[in-house]
């Protein structure tokens, strides 16, 4: 018969990459990690990973298994954490999904301190505002709004995105483009500067180019790194440019290590929400939660 407990080893194996990491995050041994994967690839009759030196690669079978079960096993996580006791502290559990910059910037000194349980999830937006739609997240921040009849949206912020660049950058020339607004000449040399992106989000940096020269960007970046973190340190009395949210690099700009280069005309700006079902049994730590973002994005 199938046991539900191998989906549960096989989804830590696909989202880890590793059978000993999988063993930790689910508190078994490796052996039996192994067992529950060799027992789930003899029910299917596939083989799900190919197995490689510390990592294992999901095969074409494997991919199509875990989309296939990945909401169910959300569904079924939440069902866990809602009706779990606790014998000594029945803590609430909140499940949010944010950027990780965004949880990096403003939440995650303050976790520590929560009154609840946390869980963060990373991700694209379309998938998050589904699994808030689903119950298997409790807040969303996010730039975007679905269509579902059972969330709603409150504003609290707005983001810029600006174009930033090494601290040891020449823009001498750029500079004079951007007062006399000569648009053909700033889109000639931009585009054969060094450029970093992320591989996650490219959005921002074709958005603000269509945004300033109606066009999309003719080039292809040099550097694409995890995230904006990466692109900081990278930047970081460097030279090179790079296109992010302004909260995310105030810091750097105000120690100089990075310059904010062109805010861009017009500004290209995205209006940023908490997003909940309208009913949840939350509300309280919701609340929370969005006065301690609030409070550290200002």
């Amino acid at each position: 018969m199938l046991n539900l407990e191998w989906f549960r080893t096989f989804k830590a194996i696909y989202e880890t990459g590793n059978l000993s990491t999988a063993a930790q995050a689910l508190f078994i041994s490796q052996p039996g990690v192994s067992l529950h994967l060799n027992s789930l690839e003899t029910f299917t009759g596939y083989r799900l990973f190919e197995r490689e030196t510390r990592k294992m690669i999901p095969t074409e079978r494997g991919t199509i298994l875990y989309n296939c079960i990945i909401d169910s096993m959300n569904k079924l996580v939440a069902a866990e954490q809602s009706f779990c006791r606790n014998s000594k502290v029945d803590k609430p559990t909140i499940s949010v999904g944010m950027g990780f910059e965004t949880f990096e910037h403003t939440l995650e000194e303050h976790v520590a301190q929560l009154p609840f349980n946390l869980i963060l999830r990373f991700g694209e937006y379309p998938q998050m505002l589904h699994d808030l739609h689903t119950g298997a997240l409790d807040l969303v921040v996010t730039s975007q709004k679905g269509q579902q009849p059972n969330l709603e949206y409150t504003p609290f912020t707005t983001e810029r995105i600006v174009l930033i660049c090494g601290s040891n950058t020449m823009t001498e020339q750029f500079d004079k483009w951007v007062s006399d607004n000569d648009r053909t000449a700033l889109r000639l040399w931009l585009k054969e500067q060094v450029w970093y992106t992320t591989a996650a989000d490219m959005e921002h940096l074709k958005n603000f180019w269509v945004t300033n020269f109606e066009c999309l960007p003719d080039f292809k970046p040099n550097y694409v790194v995890p995230n904006f973190s990466s692109i900081l340190r990278c930047l970081r009395n460097g030279k090179g440019f790079a296109v992010m949210p302004d909260f995310l690099c105030k810091k750097e700009i105000a120690q100089n290590t990075v310059r904010l280069a062109w805010e861009g005309s017009p500004h290209l700006e995205n209006r940023l929400h908490f997003g909940k079902r309208r009913k949840t049994i939350y509300a309280k730590e919701i609340r929370q939660l969005e006065q301690l973002l609030t409070k550290n994005w200002l």
